[in-house]
């Protein structure tokens, strides 16, 4: 059993480690805050929803390879991800069949799904065609919400070189991603 001063970091260690009850007290603990971020952006509770679900299934299944600093910050930065990713496939998706996709009856989430995970696997596939520091300090600043003082003082570069690789890494993924919005 669990005291209430028990931190995310040991319940992280402790869901790594195969404990279904520390991940249910994480679920417990956030999926109100990221159900909130979802719907304040999309206004859906459906889809809110289905941000919170495929969040924590994706830090289930994935336990064992991720690397979760602050669970907060990773939480707002996968529903920023997700949040990002559904109106970016939604815009593609209207732009393409708009006549379809304006009746609520016709749309097709199967569709949704695959271009979200296309979408996703794409995102994946431009970054590792960075280099390997560019890759680290991209992950760090947006997937681990570090700011470019933290990133600097762990790596042992100067906060410039921070702001330089953010940036070649940025103008990249914008590139790839204009490319992907126009096919």
């Amino acid at each position: 059993m669990f005291h209430k001063e028990i931190t995310d970091t040991q319940l992280w260690n402790a869901v790594r480690a195969n404990d279904q009850l520390a991940f249910n007290r994480l679920f417990d603990k956030y999926w109100v805050s990221v159900y909130k971020t979802g719907y304040k952006y999309l206004r859906d509770q459906e889809a809110s929803q289905e941000i919170v679900h495929d969040i924590f299934l994706s830090i289930w299944n994935r336990r064992h390879e991720l690397v979760i600093d602050s669970f907060p910050a990773f939480l707002l930065t996968a529903a920023r991800y997700q949040i990002y990713s559904r109106k970016k496939i939604k815009r593609l998706i209207f732009d393409s069949t708009s006549e379809l996709t304006a009746d609520p009856y016709t749309s097709n989430d199967a569709d949704i799904r695959i271009r979200q995970t296309e979408l996703n696997n794409n995102l994946q596939l431009t970054l590792l065609e960075l280099p390997n520091r560019c890759q680290e300090i991209f992950r760090m600043s947006r997937f681990e919400c570090l700011s470019n003082d933290e990133i600097s003082r762990r790596l042992g570069i100067s906060k410039r070189s921070v702001e330089n690789q953010l940036t070649v890494a940025l103008r990249h993924i914008r590139f790839h991603l204009k490319d992907i919005a126009e096919h």
